[in-house]
């Protein structure tokens, strides 16, 4: 079966024009990457995490059935782990809860989570969202919640993690994506990729209290530092990464970046923040392959320039850096591969 998401405002609208990318002369930069290997997974790779110890990395498939365990020792997939339903296939995302000793993955076509234990990945229970197509995951600690978008209802389902029971669902713009909890679990910032939104709502009363909207903006991945002040957005449509101040919820700097940004993290200590580009849509259809490669960017969030730019595979989508700051992965989502680097400071 062969997924296919729903239309979107994005499809086939970027600009075709390439722009020149600032970057830091050469030798000078702080952060540099180097390549350790490419090596191939399941289809459609939608999304990399690393484990908590940083041994695995773990790919939901999002045209595959379940998600793959990567061995970093041994630099090869040595596990396909199947949730019920997997044939319907549709894996989107995942999410780790390291003080809960379990990791989660959501399934767009049931709109279900799977709830394996970590260490082990074995099968502990599947959670409804009462949503419709079910992606990104978001824990709060403090609130003991779970809160999961919806792209095709345009909700949030918020979910008592204990019970696995549905407390309530929360009306978002079109198509919400990423998200994060503030202010201790008050708080929940949501992004509408469809209706170029970033929301911020009460997580007790489900009442939108906060609002930036960019016309013809697609906003996709959100992270923020560790103390909570500052988060960063990428906007797919305008080729945008955003510097929010959380306090005041306005945009204080931006970036400027290749085609298509999908996925963003920050390297220990939020200074630099990684980058995946996709890279020009197939004019044909934007689900198939793109007629060039995409890039990966390191930006420097101090004043938002890029530090570093290099070349990935086609589409590259998921990004993650290791808790240790050591190692970078990506997903080539149309290569059915991920890419593997070592980072030095």
């Amino acid at each position: 079966m062969k997924v296919r998401l729903p239309a979107i405002a994005l499809a086939t609208a970027l600009a075709s024009a390439a722009i020149p990318l600032p970057c830091a002369a050469e030798g000078t930069a702080p952060v540099s990457v180097e390549k350790i290997g490419v090596y191939p997974c399941g289809r459609q790779p939608k999304q990399v995490l690393f484990s908590p110890d940083g041994s695995y990395v773990l790919l939901p498939l999002l045209e595959d059935t379940g998600f793959d365990v990567f061995s970093v020792a041994e630099k090869k997939v040595i596990r396909r782990i199947s949730p019920p339903d997997s044939d319907k296939q549709g894996f989107a995302e995942g999410l780790f809860i390291p003080e809960k000793g379990v990791f989660l993955v959501s399934q767009m076509t049931t709109g279900c989570l799977y709830e394996y234990s970590w260490p082990g990945f074995e099968y502990k229970r599947t959670i409804r969202t009462g949503g419709t197509w079910s992606k990104f995951i978001a824990y709060s600690q403090e609130k003991d919640l779970l809160a999961v978008s919806n792209w095709v209802s345009n909700d949030i389902s918020l979910i008592d993690y204990d019970s696995g029971k549905l407390i309530r669902l929360i009306a978002t713009g079109k198509a919400p994506r990423g998200m994060l909890f503030l202010d201790g679990g008050k708080s929940l910032v949501s992004l509408s990729f469809d209706s170029g939104m970033i929301e911020k709502f009460d997580v007790g009363t489900g009442k939108r209290t906060k609002l930036i909207q960019i016309a013809k903006s697609c906003m996709r991945h959100i992270v923020c530092t560790d103390d909570k002040l500052t988060a960063f957005v990428s906007d797919m449509y305008n080729r945008q990464v955003y510097k929010i101040d959380l306090e005041s919820f306005k945009i204080t700097g931006q970036c400027r970046v290749y085609r298509n940004p999908n996925t963003i993290d920050l390297l220990a200590g939020g200074r630099y923040l990684f980058v995946s580009t996709r890279g020009p849509n197939n004019p044909e259809d934007y689900t198939k392959r793109s007629p060039s490669n995409g890039k990966i960017h390191i930006i420097d969030t101090e004043d938002m320039s890029i530090i570093e730019t290099f070349e990935g595979g086609n589409q590259p989508t998921g990004l993650d850096v290791s808790d240790d700051g050591s190692l970078l992965c990506f997903s080539d989502f149309q290569d059915a591969a991920i890419e593997l680097y070592r980072i030095t400071r």
